[in-house]
């Protein structure tokens, strides 16, 4: 005998998931959000420009055939350099390396401050002290010319080197945000609740702590990927970097010690240039924005609309 079929309400058959919740609650605050739509666009574009550069550009970055010089046409949409190369194809994939850098410094710095951060705030005694000696080392060093320092060392500092470099070097301040945020939950409710059930500490860091202070991580990424797109561009652009490396900051190198300016070739300049301030004007634009979705003092105070006059 057959079991009897139970029949689903239609309410409960439409009812998202959890995760269907938590994407459209995401959804709504950007497109309700100027700052947060304007810089998801123009991270969306570089992202898509990284991804498929063959697409866009067809040339290769790095053929020197044409003509030198040249001016701006359908075949060279920003002209060529001195070498006879695209300057088109080489901003399109010169993006993919910045987006390299900017992405995985960004997750490999913000997630070592935040190991460093909580575990200095919520273990607290030896190990507070002994993470603490760290990162205040890291942070009365000038962070730009120990860079220059490392690279120079390195003799010539290759895109993983330069990655290897910031992430080593740009984790502490983010790591004394993090242990200051979490040092005031420490004892909430929560934890102490946590602690009572018998949780590990690992637990406590991991499931309770963290996910609290998601908006300030998503913050604290963002920074530092803008911070390495800056650091990056600047160690190529005086000649730390590879030179034989496809990227904006190479590419204003090459403009500099050919003196693009002076002879007529601003584009072989001020594109690269355009595309650093711009990037980082996304990554800018998306801070603000999270600041003001995960603190509501900081949203703009609107004015309510007058109400439409009566005849």
């Amino acid at each position: 005998m057959g079991m009897p079929v139970t029949s689903v309400p239609a309410e409960a058959a439409a009812t998202p998931a959890p995760a269907d919740h938590a994407l459209a609650r995401i959804g709504r605050a950007v497109r309700s959000n100027r700052k947060a739509a304007i810089g998801t666009a123009i991270m969306a574009v570089f992202v898509l420009i990284s991804l498929f550069p063959g697409v866009i550009a067809h040339d290769d970055p790095e053929l020197d055939a044409y003509k030198p010089r040249l001016g701006l046409s359908a075949a060279h949409l920003l002209g060529t350099n001195q070498y006879g190369q695209d300057l088109f194809s080489q901003l399109v994939y010169g993006t993919r390396t910045v987006m390299l850098i900017a992405i995985v410094v960004g997750l490999a710095t913000t997630a070592i401050a935040v190991i460093v951060g909580v575990a200095a705030a919520y273990l607290g005694g030896l190990w507070d002290s002994s993470l603490g000696v760290i990162t205040d080392v890291l942070l009365v060093i000038p962070l730009f010319p120990l860079l220059i320092v490392i690279s120079a060392y390195a003799h010539g500092a290759t895109t993983v080197v330069m990655i290897i470099s910031i992430t080593a070097t740009s984790w502490s301040y983010t790591a004394r945000q993090l242990r200051s945020q979490a040092l005031t939950l420490r004892s909430r409710d929560f934890l102490e609740a946590a602690r009572v059930r018998g949780e590990r500490r690992l637990y406590i860091i991991v499931v309770e702590v963290i996910p609290t202070m998601t908006s300030l991580i998503v913050a604290s990424f963002l920074t530092n990927a803008l911070y390495a797109v800056l650091f990056s561009s600047s160690l190529q652009f005086i000649g730390i970097g590879d030179p034989n490396a496809v990227s904006w900051g190479t590419t204003l190198y090459w403009a500099q010690n050919n003196a693009a300016l002076e002879t007529g070739q601003a584009l072989w300049a001020i594109a690269p240039g355009v595309c650093i301030a711009l990037l980082g004007t996304g990554f800018a634009l998306l801070n603000y924005a999270f600041d003001e979705i995960g603190n509501p003092a900081l949203r703009p105070v609107r004015r309510p609309r007058r109400s439409a006059r009566r005849a």
